[in-house]
């Protein structure tokens, strides 16, 4: 029996191959005799179940150390302080994901459905705010709305207070605040997926419902948002993962979540196990949000049911209506991104010098080698995983392959845990090893340099490579590979010379894409870090922390400057197709 998809020949005679007539024989094609074959794993599929396991690994490890902590402070956690931070991040999470899900749905209803001024700018303006990280977004809102701030400077001017005990203000830093904050950076999310799901319907739905006299409010209510149901709890789902993980916001603003619960029980009180604790409860929220998201979306399906799709045909918003319009959808991207980039820019422009400030330089140079390292790393990764998975002649790469993307799924907080804690077990370990046979002492190998951080980036972001990759090696036709196997090429002379070139613009939209989010990631990053090693986002962090916005500004704005790359090829690849 020959099998020319797995590349392995059965024979149920006993005869050698080599002595029948005709037969023609490839060097790396194996041979079994018998009744019964053993598949021996190849290279490829073993290096992608062995890159699959890397990635889990630190998921792994968190729970291992929740499971067996030295010190079990879970009761303690329970009475005491677990409570607020589960209370506050429920609370933070619906909050966000309330405001997000109907700005965000709102927005790509309305530049969608109809033409008024500004809509042609506005769907790719309101994309924008995707390229502030929500801590820089944070930190320039308190600037602008603080008592020292432009507004409320310009208010006691204005009517002649004197002190804050003369008029009543908002609390700037509190959680209604934080959530606006992450409101406005998130939910382009929704705004994206809505937007798509919007366009991909059918315009004549909505001249049927628009004949049986149903007017504006009532399409989208019975049209509109029952089609784009499925896109909209994607985002929002999104939404909640992406709050429920921060820490940059919510340390700003002094809001006891889980997260600053893992930082806090691991920095200041010394105990992994418990900050592992911690780290198991978000992550267990974040696996409930994931199975939940996609439980929705399997039990309810909508599916066109003519060949060629009729397009939505935007009306025209006339007069007070068109510019209300403008204005509703003028908004998120004027909180999300102008007030921001206008903030930050001007402390920048008035603190010109510390552009050139030593600290700046060097923390620009870690996050461009750190960055680069670990999206090559990723990117690479994802391709050898990819092609393997596709190679492998056995289903287990193939079920393991879905595993890789909980690192996206896991906040930097949880991946800290679960890499520092084994990390520096092992490096005292080899350390103690070294020292004791030559008597030289090495350090801390992998803890005392990046080589922590670039990990934890390649765990992190590797499912957004995962997926870019996978998408691409999708689109190339089978046939290629098949012509180059029969005339000879190895599998790897395969990548290389059809594959690679083929998928060579997706290999570099997944590294700009892991790039920029290794530029932004704050938490795994504070974790991780070596002494005295900065990133961009930590200088940030740092400075404005410390209320020294001028310093922390110019870092700002090259983390926005690297976001925009990002999202400007996002937009580029959502353009509609004519």
């Amino acid at each position: 029996m020959f099998s020319f998809h797995s590349l392995q020949v059965e024979f149920w005679t006993d005869k050698p191959l080599l002595d029948m007539p005709g037969a023609m024989v490839e060097q790396n094609t194996q041979l079994t005799y018998g009744r019964r074959s053993r598949t021996w794993p190849d290279t490829w599929s073993a290096g992608a179940v062995l890159i699959a396991v890397l990635v889990v690994l630190p998921i792994a490890s968190v729970v291992w150390i929740a499971l067996t902590p030295e010190d079990n402070i879970w009761p303690h956690l329970i009475a005491t302080t677990l409570p607020r931070y589960l209370q506050n991040t429920m609370v933070l999470a619906a909050s966000v994901a309330l405001l997000a899900s109907v700005s965000g749905t709102l927005t790509a209803w309305m530049v969608t459905m109809y033409r008024f001024p500004g809509s042609g700018w506005l769907q790719w303006l309101l994309l924008l705010p995707l390229a502030i990280p929500a801590y820089v977004g944070a930190y320039a809102l308190v600037d602008f709305l603080e008592y020292a701030g432009p507004v409320q400077t310009a208010l006691r001017e204005t009517f002649g207070w004197q002190s804050s005990r003369d008029y009543w203000f908002p609390e700037i830093r509190s959680r209604g605040m934080a959530a606006v904050v992450l409101a406005a950076a998130l939910s382009p999310y929704v705004f994206l997926l809505a937007r798509s799901a919007f366009r991909e319907q059918s315009g004549g739905s909505y001249e049927v419902a628009r004949a049986l006299g149903a007017g504006a409010l009532a399409r989208f209510w019975r049209v509109g948002l029952p089609l784009a149901r499925p896109a909209i709890v994607a985002g929002t789902a999104i939404v909640i993962m992406e709050t429920v993980s921060d820490y940059g916001v919510v340390s700003y603003f002094a809001v006891q979540t889980l997260t600053t619960g893992i930082f806090g029980v691991w920095l200041s009180g010394g105990n992994a196990g418990g900050a592992a604790q911690i780290a198991g409860v978000v992550l267990l929220i974040v696996l409930l949000l994931v199975g939940l998201e996609k439980r929705s979306r399997h039990d309810r399906r909508f599916h066109q049911t003519a060949r060629h799709l009729r397009p939505v045909v935007p009306m025209p918003l006339l007069g007070w209506r068109g510019w209300l319009a403008t204005a509703v959808c003028s908004l998120p991207f004027l909180v999300g991104f102008v007030l921001p980039v206008a903030v930050i820019a001007s402390h920048a422009l008035d603190n010109a010098e510390r552009w050139l400030d030593p600290g700046l330089i060097r923390a620009t140079v870690n996050t461009l080698v750190v960055g680069g390292l670990a999206a090559g790393l990723t990117v690479l990764a994802a391709v050898f995983m990819v092609y393997g998975v596709r190679l492998s002649r056995s289903r287990g790469p193939r079920l393991i392959l879905p595993l890789t993307t909980i690192g996206y799924a896991a906040p930097g907080a949880v991946l800290g845990i679960g890499l520092l804690y084994p990390m520096s077990a092992a490096d005292h370990l080899i350390a103690d090893l070294v020292e004791a046979g030559t008597g030289y002492d090495i350090g801390l190998l992998m803890t005392g340099s990046a080589f922590a951080i670039i990990y934890a980036y390649a765990v992190r972001f590797f499912a957004i490579a995962q997926g870019a990759i996978d998408s691409a090696f999708g689109r190339v036709s089978p046939s290629l590979p098949m012509a180059a196997r029969s005339l000879g090429q190895t599998a790897g002379g395969t990548l290389r010379r059809v594959y690679l070139p083929l998928i060579r613009g997706s290999v570099g939209t997944a590294l700009l894409l892991v790039f920029v989010d290794c530029t932004k990631e704050l938490p795994a990053t504070l974790l991780l870090r070596p002494f005295n090693f900065n990133t961009l986002a930590t200088r940030v962090y740092e400075k404005a922390s410390l209320e020294q916005i001028g310093n922390a500004a110019p870092a700002a704005l090259l983390v926005i400057g690297v976001g925009l790359c990002a999202v400007l090829l996002l937009a580029h690849a959502n353009r509609p197709v004519r």
